[in-house]
């Protein structure tokens, strides 16, 4: 079985009971500019949610918005039934909620080594799925980097070293935004080899991408933004053969 194929497992379904995260009316600004208009965003446990969207409609806003980097916001967010709308990343983190960011974030004066363990804690409810060892396995060019700095390896490698990162929180969700970008083919398959297990190890995940085709593969469900207002969303499926898509994505 093929990466793509072991993304296509059918859709899951989510109770109120059973959600991870559960955003409505999300406003955020940057300054004086308005740039969520009332979004809606849920994610149940294990679930994986496509964010889709053209450039500068407000994707990358919505996961800082909802990770409490950005605080010019209104709205209620709600993680694992407590009310996070005014909290910070630290305290959304400690939740069970992971983020691999546009840049990776990689320490470059840290070996790959350090990078990994000085995140590693256990996670919610003390679980422990996925420790070095683990991660070494699912990424074996790191074990042979163990040594090199941050800054040392490459863009591929410090893709693969800020994903290894966030496992090691042993999260609950993770959120990857364009974890592909900039990669090799070889880089991105391998990429998409790991969304595949870390999906089927039953992590939720949340994943912006600009080959809309291939997170509409691995999603259960979708939304597309346009100009930071929800235009389309549902099971991905659905949304793969909607006749808008191609407007809204300019493809």
């Amino acid at each position: 079985m093929d990466a793509d194929q072991a993304l296509a497992r059918p859709p899951a379904q989510a109770t109120d009971a059973d959600l991870i995260v559960d955003a409505r009316s999300v406003h955020a600004w940057y300054g004086s500019s308005h740039v969520l208009h009332g979004v809606d965003l849920q994610i149940g446990r294990g679930q994986t949610v496509g964010l889709l969207g053209r450039n500068g409609m407000g994707k990358s806003t919505l996961i800082r918005t909802l990770l409490g980097h950005v605080t010019q916001r209104s709205g209620r967010i709600i993680v694992f039934g407590q009310d996070a709308s005014s909290f910070k990343p630290h305290q959304v983190a400690r939740l069970g909620v992971a983020y691999v960011p546009e840049g990776r974030g990689v320490f470059p004066n840290l070996s790959v080594h350090e990078n990994l363990v000085m995140a590693a804690r256990a996670g919610r409810n003390g679980r422990h799925d996925w420790p070095l060892e683990r991660v070494l396995q699912t990424f074996p060019r790191l074990q042979e980097r163990l040594s090199n700095l941050g800054g040392e390896i490459s863009g591929g490698e410090q893709q693969m070293l800020s994903i290894g990162r966030a496992l090691m929180t042993h999260p609950e969700l993770i959120v990857l935004d364009e974890a592909t970008e900039g990669l090799a083919p070889l880089i991105v398959d391998e990429i998409w080899r790991v969304v595949a297990e870390i999906r089927a190890s039953g992590i939720a995940t949340l994943i912006v991408d600009r080959d809309y085709r291939r997170v509409l593969r691995c999603s259960d469900r979708a939304l597309v933004l346009q100009k930071g207002l929800v235009v389309l969303q549902g099971k991905a499926g659905d949304i793969a053969v909607s006749p808008d898509l191609s407007a809204y994505l300019g493809v």
